[in-house]
């Protein structure tokens, strides 16, 4: 069995690979494709079954199910294209909010990492706070 990653690459920059390739979003389907074929669908799969009750005939309500399912299948391979496609811009590098106030996840796990090469603390450790007052006021 082969080494999934090289020793030179961390495994989060690893290029996604698309038929033996690395994945190049010019080349495939895009989002506007994408949108045809959903829209397509759900018309295909509303018309069918009333094909069927309108008395149509029966080589008409077969050939729309076939269409169906053929479009069904261009469809779901679309959207693993599209799902690859983004997996493969988000390990590029972290993308940060356009309206985010608060660091994200990714920011803080790359901010404890450098923290921890710095030979800081950890930073799951929690920060120490003085000891509790007596209760007392004075």
């Amino acid at each position: 069995m082969g080494l999934v990653t090289s020793p030179e690459r961390p495994p989060s920059v690893r290029p996604v690979e698309y038929k033996g390739e690395p994945l190049d979003g010019e080349r495939g389907p895009g989002l506007g494709c994408f949108r045809i074929q959903a829209v397509l669908l759900v018309v295909l799969i509303i018309l069918t079954p009333f094909t069927v009750a309108w008395g149509w005939p029966v080589e008409v309500s077969i050939a729309l199910l076939f269409i169906t399912l053929l479009l069904l299948l261009f469809t779901g391979q679309t959207i693993i294209f599209l799902l690859r496609l983004v997996a493969a811009d988000r390990r590029e590098g972290r993308r940060v909010p356009v309206a985010g106030g608060t660091p994200t996840v990714g920011q803080l796990e790359d901010e404890s990492a450098t923290r921890e090469d710095a030979g800081g603390p950890p930073a799951d450790e929690p920060p120490r706070e003085s000891p509790p007052e007596s209760g007392v006021r004075e």
